[in-house]
């Protein structure tokens, strides 16, 4: 066909993170949300299951299922947490940080550790997850002090 323009691709995914690995994923309104200051997830309509991080797919329900979008609200109890020492290419320079399974009730999250120091942090205190921008224009989220 002449004439048509190719559609431009969705690069969203690209500002996640410190270093992104990914531009496009199936669920790039996950960068959309956290932009607009929400964390969001996404839910089987079909089963009830939840994916934190969003899932485009329901491994249950595959072709039958209906996946919404969910705001993460409220706080949630910390489950366990890593002090990293040592990091990924990338990351050297926020060194040393702590990546967190936060225990939402229903459902958990997987993230970084934001405004706690590490000598402050312990299983069972709450936290929240916020959206949080980065330098550069990159944007993440991280749990913090509720």
């Amino acid at each position: 066909m002449s004439g048509s323009k190719k559609p431009e691709a969705d690069r969203r995914f690209a500002k996640f993170g410190t270093v992104s690995f990914t531009a496009t994923t199936k669920v790039n309104d996950f960068i959309g949300y956290l932009e607009e200051g929400q964390v969001c997830g996404t839910k089987c309509a079909t089963c009830g299951s939840v994916f934190f991080p969003p899932r485009a797919q329901c491994y249950k329900c595959r072709d039958k299922a209906r996946i919404e979008w969910f705001q993460v609200q409220g706080n949630g109890k910390l489950a366990t947490y890593s002090e990293l020492k040592y990091a990924p290419t990338g990351f050297g320079e926020d060194l040393p940080y702590a990546i967190a399974v936060l225990d939402m009730g229903g459902y958990k999250l997987f993230g970084r550790i934001g405004d706690v120091p590490l000598d402050q942090v312990r299983v069972g205190m709450e936290l929240t997850p916020v959206a949080h921008e980065l330098p550069g224009g990159q944007i993440n989220y991280v749990f913090n002090r509720c």
